[in-house]
């Protein structure tokens, strides 16, 4: 068991009279695929913010490494639900300019020759002309998440980067996004509120409960990929259990299991 990558500490915070976490403790490894699942509004992007240094909290602490996210800014890149690519851009270009933006010090040609290499990792090397308006949903995040992979990041924070997609596309992006963290070895922050989501892709499972939010739940998922969730009993134990915890989350059972391989 290696260290933790990224440690919550008793993390406080609040909005106004809204208290959102109230000593909130989370670990993450490095290299591992952790999906947050909780319902909505229970503080799961905000989470992400935290994390990336975009959102202040009052109590507790926050590390990467060892170091503060202000400190690790760098070694993070984010994906979000939208996209957010820059309609007047080529796929290609949208790619390099996340490279342009963080200074990396690469000269054009080697900002192009990576984002010709990094579409070509997410399938699509024979769409770098296109502009946002001729891609696909799924292809408009697969450009998405080549943009974050340009700036070399450690840690990937992706949040519901697949909900406002159609479910065959969902579940072929889930796909293709195994295959690119298994190439990579990032560590990828995951936050979605579909348990099946999580079931698909995680190697942890960190339920959290409504506000004010603390982790609830932890599951170790071992069962090989691809996973076909229905026909696997084993996956259909562990989904019942978050079921239930949902209903009943406030429940004390906070430890960590792993399930049976």
């Amino acid at each position: 068991m290696t260290s933790p990558l990224i440690q919550f500490r008793d993390l406080g915070l609040s909005f106004g009279s809204e208290q959102v976490y109230a000593g909130l403790d989370l670990e993450i490894r490095e290299g591992e695929l952790l999906c947050l699942l909780g319902p909505s509004g229970c503080g799961k992007s905000t989470a992400l913010r935290v994390l990336a240094g975009l959102l202040h909290f009052d109590t507790g602490s926050v590390t990467i490494d060892g170091a503060t996210p202000n400190e690790r800014w760098r070694d993070m890149a984010f994906v979000f639900q939208n996209p957010r690519l820059l309609p007047w851009r080529t796929a290609k270009e949208n790619v390099s300019l996340s490279m342009e933006l963080r200074e990396l010090g690469l000269d054009r040609t080697a900002r192009e020759q990576r984002a010709d290499g990094l579409l070509k990792l997410v399938g699509l090397e024979a769409d770098g002309h296109k502009y946002p308006r001729m891609l696909s949903g799924g292809e408009r995040q697969r450009v998405s998440l080549a943009r974050a992979l340009a700036v070399e990041p450690r840690i990937i924070l992706m949040d519901e980067p697949f909900s406002a997609l159609d479910p065959n596309t969902r579940l072929r992006m889930r796909r293709e996004l195994i295959d690119i963290w298994q190439r990579t070895k990032k560590t990828i922050v995951f936050v979605t509120h579909d348990v099946d989501e999580a079931l698909d892709l995680a190697d942890r499972i960190v339920l959290l409960s409504p506000k004010p939010t603390r982790v609830i739940d932890t599951l170790t998922i071992t069962e090989k990929r691809p996973r076909m969730l229905r026909a696997n009993p084993v996956l259909m134990q562990q989904r019942d259990r978050i079921l239930a915890r949902f209903h009943d989350p406030f429940a004390d059972k906070n430890t960590e299991e792993e399930m049976p391989s």
